[in-house]
């Protein structure tokens, strides 16, 4: 699976921990971060790998930084992208089930490398399950969309 991976000055750390394990776990990492820890904004590298996601250039997307909300925030301006902040492993696994994210954000002053490589593996592992959450989803696109939803 190719992956971009996107973080700030706060993340490079954090950064550098989960693409090692997911190039180990075989994976194609595309790199839209920073790997200085000079100032970096946020909204530079949300907005890349969004963007990469969106295209199909990459299949999915992980952001790291301080908090992985504001990231994640750039990220959902995107049309086409579902990014969540998760900061455990089962809302990572619900969120790839339930809502189909695209992109899994989280923080690097929030969870530790550990619990990181846990997060990304829970929702590399799951995937959409479709049936009632498909209309929830098919909701969201509206909303994107047309700015209305139809209740």
């Amino acid at each position: 699976m190719k992956i971009g991976i996107g973080n700030d000055h706060v993340a490079v750390e954090l950064k550098g921990i989960i693409k090692k394990h997911l190039e180990e776990l075989g994976h194609e990492v595309v790199d839209f971060g920073t790997n200085s820890t000079e100032r970096f904004d946020y909204p530079v590298s949300g907005f890349a790998v969004g963007k990469a996601v969106a295209a199909g250039d990459v299949d999915l997307g992980v952001l790291i930084c301080g908090t992985g909300v504001g990231i994640s925030l750039a990220a959902n301006k995107v049309h086409g992208v579902r990014a969540c902040v998760c900061s455990d492993p089962y809302t990572a696994k619900l969120s790839r089930e339930h809502n189909d994210t695209n992109i899994i954000a989280f923080g690097a002053r929030v969870v530790g490398s550990e619990l990181a490589m846990m997060i990304v593996d829970e929702w590399l592992a799951a995937s959409f399950e479709g049936g009632r959450h498909a209309k929830r989803i098919a909701m969201l696109a509206e909303i994107e969309e047309t700015q209305e939803l139809r209740a």
